[in-house]
């Protein structure tokens, strides 16, 4: 396969509310959107997910353009690329700037499941029709407010709860929500909010029956995890903290958690989350997939990988009308009255852009063609 024109749009999309964590507010979300034409004709699409400000990482929607405008498009443009080991290959003089390699490498297994008359989650080994996916709720500012939107999640059909924490919003939010929904499946995440300090008061999350608690430490310290785990009887399961495989593998190994986040923009990609994925699942740790407000392109990657069967607990998907008014895909995605998603069964990511709102919601375009200069448009 050989990729000969490629176009970097920067999208700027509204949300229907604002998002809030423990360490953000977002109202907007920004991506670069790939597309990919190759010599044979295909079109792939892809997404770079990193926020608009480097604040969830050293990544950033600016970022992301740069990197790929001066080092990644020409390492990989013109390329006879013939599988993603061979798109890795061409990417690794790059060190890092995993989101923008996982912008490319999206594109290129679309482009890939395509050319072989696949499904994405065909390709890939998927083994359902539909996934189980929950909603992630933000930080509020008062709990009758926590309250009332996390009815009408589960009025929407949502059948697991994921609450944002930070210190001074945590026990209390959660018994409140525990306490009018006892049967529900809820789990929180801290966003690396607290540190050790805080142990003791973590471990009071315990009385709560919940799934998980995500990431409440910093994104590099593994090692302390490890004493939180031994503190608490809820599982820890580490998100930012996992880059790679290696990574999984090294936390697994020293009981820093018991369940793993996968998002396939934090790692860099399909490529490495399968990697996860199967490294876990030999372990028998449970894996789910994470989300980074994507738009229908990067949520139809999503959808595919967690196809497969080590996702075995819901995910943080969710239907496009959660976070936007209007997606940049022609079908959104719909939550079933089951808490699922399906997943898409046309070739490739299965999605047809609308151009109309693509090019409504672009503040930005490059376009790169094999022999050619970039030129802005």
């Amino acid at each position: 396969m050989k990729i000969t024109r490629i176009v970097a749009r920067h999208v700027r999309m509204p949300f229907r509310q604002a998002f809030s964590t423990s360490r953000w507010t977002l109202t907007h979300k920004d991506a670069i959107v790939i597309e990919a034409t190759t010599d044979a004709g295909l079109t792939g699409w892809g997404e770079c997910v990193a926020l608009a400000y480097p604040d969830y990482c050293y990544e950033s929607t600016a970022i992301n353009a740069l990197v790929l405008r001066e080092y990644l498009i020409p390492l990989v443009l013109g390329q006879e690329l013939a599988d993603a080991q061979a798109l890795w290959e061409a990417m690794s003089p790059v060190a890092g700037h995993r989101i923008a390699k996982a912008g490319l490498e999206c594109a290129f297994w679309d482009l890939d499941a395509q050319s072989r008359g696949q499904s994405l989650s065909q390709r890939l080994g998927g083994k359902r029709e539909r996934v189980e996916t929950g909603v992630s709720v933000s930080v509020h500012d008062t709990p009758d407010a926590l309250l009332r939107t996390v009815e009408s999640y589960l009025h929407e059909g949502y059948q697991r709860v994921k609450l944002k924490i930070k210190p001074g919003k945590d026990l209390a939010e959660t018994a409140l929500i525990r306490k009018h929904f006892p049967d529900l499946q809820l789990q929180v995440d801290g966003n690396a909010a607290y540190t050790l300090e805080h142990l003791d008061h973590l471990a009071q999350l315990d009385a709560f029956g919940l799934l998980l608690i995500e990431q409440p430490l910093g994104n590099e310290d593994i090692i302390d995890h490890v004493q939180l785990q031994q503190r608490m009887q809820t599982p820890v399961c580490l998100d930012e903290s996992i880059l790679s495989a290696d990574d999984a593998r090294k936390a697994l190994s020293i009981g820093a958690c018991r369940v793993i986040n996968i998002k396939p923009g934090r790692v860099g990609g399909v490529r490495e989350s399968l990697r996860i994925h199967d490294l876990c699942r030999q372990q028998g740790v449970a894996v789910w997939m994470g989300g980074m407000f994507e738009t229908g392109i990067g949520r139809a990657l999503n959808v595919a990988v967690a196809s497969l069967p080590g996702f075995t607990l819901p995910g943080d998907i969710s239907a496009s009308a959660k976070y936007f008014k209007e997606d940049i895909v022609e079908s959104p995605f719909m939550l079933n009255s089951d808490s699922t998603l399906t997943v898409p069964t046309a070739p490739g990511l299965g999605i047809q852009i609308d151009a109309g709102r693509l090019e409504k919601y672009t503040v930005a375009k490059e376009v790169f063609a094999f022999h050619s200069a970039p030129s802005t448009a």
